[in-house]
């Protein structure tokens, strides 16, 4: 199975909301990116992947003939490269029948792990969604970092509990998700945290931390000092804030602004490995891909998220060799180009 025949399966029966495109660019989608519970036009998911585009690689093939590592470790595990997929709940609500949070995390989990990378799996108002990724991470001995959204304190420690048993080696929460309208209905509310309270959260976990939704060097402070352990810079897909800058626009002053004290993700219309090597070379630690892996699981099951990742961990291999980066650790900022 190639890609191609993932994305052709995919929209037989992704439901009506995604339309597998070749490329997710977020355009065909406006504010429904996916289903319910996205605000305004989407014009931030479709800047997120626009800003990928205007930064340039710098080709550069005099060096010595090497082999290329992409192995990337965090927290204590080694993956096979830098990227790993993001969380998504609620898949027969945002997409169709055809798989429960359930069945999806299943697949998802267990694929990723067994082609090397991690799976991040998705929350919702539903306990059952939760429920769903405990079992699919222990499985996978662990290898993967359920996210909860901001829900009031007693929730947030009934959700760890729920998870604790799968021993996953991360736990994630994003603080993005606190513009997520259902979030508003909840009773208590739901939404922003105070430092104090997600240093709490965070102590609750006893497993490395991580911050997602963090968009500007204020915020990635406010992180640090509620003791996280890597952040995610991220706009939530773009669904949460129309006129919010691209993940793009402000990974690099975020980097120079924590200084390595975390570990730095991000996330945000990556779509190629050539997008992974950009954001690396950008000083991130690590990248998401959230959407297109939805659709990998949609149009081929296992087969399908495979392939997904060996598309784009051979997409970023080739682009290492080609810019004379033959290990994470050679690629240098002067191997991009920012175009303005």
């Amino acid at each position: 199975m190639d890609y191609s025949e993932v994305i052709k399966a995919a929209r037989e029966c992704i439901g009506d909301k995604c339309k597998a495109c070749n490329v997710c660019d977020g355009a065909a989608c406006g504010n429904k990116i996916p289903g319910p519970g996205a605000k305004g036009m989407g014009d931030t998911a479709m800047r997120n992947y626009k800003k990928w585009r205007d930064i340039r690689v710098n080709m550069d093939t005099i060096s010595e003939n090497r082999t290329v590592d992409t192995e990337f470790s965090v927290f204590g595990k080694t993956f096979k490269y830098p990227f790993f997929a993001g969380p998504v709940g609620a898949v027969n609500l945002h997409y169709s029948e055809k798989y429960t949070d359930m069945t999806y995390n299943d697949v998802l989990v267990k694929a990723c792990s067994e082609a090397g990378i991690a799976a991040f799996t998705g929350d919702g108002t539903d306990p059952k969604v939760m429920e769903a990724a405990a079992p699919a991470i222990a499985a996978a001995d662990g290898v993967g970092v359920p996210v909860i959204k901001p829900w009031n304190t007693d929730t947030i420690r009934k959700k760890m509990d729920i998870v604790k048993g799968s021993n996953p080696f991360a736990m994630a929460m994003d603080i993005d998700a606190a513009g997520l309208p259902f979030l508003k209905n909840m009773t208590p509310p739901a939404g922003s945290k105070s430092v104090e309270e997600l240093r709490e959260i965070i102590k609750m976990a006893g497993v490395p931390f991580i911050i997602k939704g963090v968009m500007n060097a204020k915020t990635a402070e406010k992180a640090i000092a509620a003791q996280a352990d890597a952040i995610v810079v991220s706009n939530h897909g773009g669904r949460v804030l129309d006129q919010c800058p691209a993940t793009a626009e402000v990974l690099e002053e975020i980097v120079e602004a924590v200084k390595g004290r975390v570990k730095v993700f991000v996330d945000g219309g990556i779509r190629s490995g050539t997008d992974v090597f950009k954001a690396l070379a950008l000083g991130a630690d690590g990248v998401l891909i959230c959407r297109p892996f939805v659709t990998a699981v949609y149009g081929g099951g296992a087969e399908g998220v495979k392939c997904y990742i060996e598309k784009i961990g051979a997409e970023l291999a080739d682009t290492m060799i080609m810019c004379g980066a033959y290990s994470l650790g050679e690629i240098t900022r002067d191997m991009v180009r920012v175009v303005k």
